[in-house]
């Protein structure tokens, strides 16, 4: 069996965090049935504690419940992105424009830190690096304005986001000019300047799905 069984008192929680894990590797794709029958047997768990999983899933957006048609992976279209995307840029403005009037040195140093990473990781040509110390940076900055309910929604959508089958970063020329952006928006927060932190981290977001999209065309014409 693939994939090892779950303990009997182990809760719904876990299951959906193994299918959650599962649906961003692809191993799950979008579109796809989600047979709970079989999963169930393979995870040697009763379908009761399936189906609350799949109830958080789908609250995250990740599957879609279709009245006696059952349950399948959520497709996410070009549109999606784009209203995703949207929605991101103002939320991650505004916890930017928070971050810069509400650091403290220790978290600017925390920052400069993590910037460094992303300098580093782009010497390396190291996209993975780059890719962990670039979802670290967008945390600390979202710690640090301390919204939990902008920090909720905004990790809900990432999740939205990882549905699509492309990477931004995998664009050519987005790792280089997504550390020109991460530049802007880091020596905005030193200078405690929180519309140009705003401003620097929507264009930010924008840029990434305009990278996201030329990483999904390169993709159509090879295939």
């Amino acid at each position: 069996m693939p994939h090892s069984q779950i303990e009997p008192l182990a809760l719904y929680q876990q299951v959906a965090e193994r299918l959650r894990q599962r649906i961003f590797a692809h191993d799950l794709p979008p579109g796809s049935w989600v047979d709970e029958q079989a999963l169930a047997e393979q995870y040697g768990i009763s379908r009761t504690p399936l189906r609350e999983a799949l109830k958080v899933l789908a609250a995250e957006g990740l599957v879609t419940l279709k009245p006696r048609r059952g349950c399948y992976v959520t497709e996410i279209s070009d549109r999606d992105l784009d209203e995703v995307f949207s929605v991101m840029a103002l939320l991650e403005g505004q916890c930017a424009a928070d971050c810069a009037q509400r650091a403290t040195v220790a978290d600017l140093a925390e920052l400069e830190r993590l910037h460094d990473l992303l300098e580093n990781a782009v010497k390396d040509g190291d996209i993975e690096a780059y890719f962990e110390a670039n979802q670290a940076f967008h945390r600390r900055v979202q710690d640090v304005a301390g919204n939990r309910w902008l920090q909720q929604v905004i990790q809900d959508l990432r999740k939205v986001i990882k549905l699509s089958r492309h990477h931004s970063l995998f664009s050519e020329g987005r790792l280089a000019q997504s550390l020109a952006e991460h530049r802007q928006i880091l020596a905005a927060m030193l200078a405690r300047d929180a519309n140009a932190a705003e401003a620097g981290m929507r264009a930010h977001i924008a840029s990434a799905r305009q990278a996201l999209a030329r990483a999904s065309a390169a993709r159509t014409r090879v295939a």
